[in-house]
């Protein structure tokens, strides 16, 4: 009996030790901080522009490029890890077919980010960093520019915001131009995952975890392309340049933390309005063979295969997707 006891003694102790560690260790970890990094505007280029668009009773001020004029709009909405310039190469020859902005999601580019009045998450403004908050920041985008609609046109996880702003706000949305967009397995993280990364514990390592991108992120921007080699040291450093922005690593979890599935695949029947998808055929990001899936699946779309491209076919394969789009466009009213 005493030494069952002994035993059972030392468990708990164990026990407790392990659950301290989980509970305390986290916080014992260092983060540098970004705070003293630059602020956007002191990034800001020679094309670059800045609108303060209002959502919810809040503003953010966003940071845009623009070219071209005319009776159509086109609004480009960059990925993951992205910005305006992943659409250098096609932004001037879109600007032929009609009046084209790209601009910088939340937590991304050279957009203002917000961040919560505390560590723990507590926002004392609207947080923009979730997907509703996002569509109504890109309707009240369209609002600022004088875009009654506009051809909305994303890659990735920009192509899912993309589709969730027609599904909102249909009237707003002329067509749709989906590149390698994020709908299956990549646009629906694993339940659970937002609850995880809103606790204390990770809330307090999560910007540690951000700055990590600084190293995998090459490798992570090397894999979307068919042949890497094609990726010049200007290329990776317009890449690296929003990671100069100050708190860009704490505004990168907090988007991470307000992650929640899309709902997508539930209502493709509900996006009857011209879609063209267009992928690369060796897609490592988003499997080419999802992209072809959703044109499938889509109501009213075409799918166009890029041959010896990757997942960003607007940077390596530039001439292919103006070809694209320009037919898909001249096939609308």
């Amino acid at each position: 009996m005493f030494e069952r006891r002994r035993v059972v003694r030392i468990f708990l102790i164990v026990a407790a030790i392990l659950l301290a560690a989980l509970l305390i260790g986290p916080f014992l970890a260092p983060v540098p901080s970004t705070a003293e990094l630059a602020a956007p505007a002191e990034l800001a280029g020679p094309q670059s522009r800045f609108v303060d668009v209002p959502y919810a009773g809040d503003t953010l001020t966003v940071h845009y490029e623009e070219a071209g004029s005319g009776d159509r709009n086109l609004l480009l909405l960059h990925g993951f890890a992205a910005s305006t310039f992943s659409w250098r190469e096609v932004l001037a020859p879109l600007g032929e077919l009609g009046r084209t902005v790209a601009y910088d999601r939340p937590a991304f580019g050279l957009t203002e980010r917000p961040l919560p009045e505390s560590w723990q998450g507590d926002w004392g403004s609207q947080n923009p960093y979730p997907a509703a908050a996002q569509v109504e920041l890109t309707t009240g985008l369209l609002d600022e520019l004088g875009m009654d609609k506009a051809v909305l046109v994303g890659n990735s996880a920009g192509g899912t915001l993309a589709m969730l702003t027609a599904l909102a706000h249909p009237e707003r949305v002329e067509a749709l131009v989906l590149i390698d967009p994020a709908v299956y397995a990549g646009g629906n993280p694993i339940p659970g995952l937002r609850a995880i990364f809103n606790t204390p514990q990770m809330r307090h390592l999560g910007p540690l975890i951000a700055q990590q991108i600084q190293g995998w992120g090459l490798d992570f921007a090397r894999s979307a392309w068919h042949d890497p080699s094609k990726i010049t040291d200007d290329i990776l450093a317009g890449y690296l340049k929003p990671l100069q922005v100050a708190n860009w690593d704490r505004a990168l979890w907090e988007l991470t933390a307000s992650n929640a599935p899309s709902g997508l695949p539930e209502r493709l029947d509900e996006l009857t309005l011209p879609v063209l998808v267009i992928t690369g055929d060796d897609d490592r990001i988003v499997p080419t063979e999802q992209s072809v899936r959703l044109a499938e699946e889509l109501p009213n779309a075409e799918l166009v295969v890029v041959p010896a491209c990757g997942h960003v076919p607007h940077e390596e394969c530039p001439q292919a997707v103006m070809d694209a789009i320009t037919a898909f466009l001249a096939e609308l009213p």
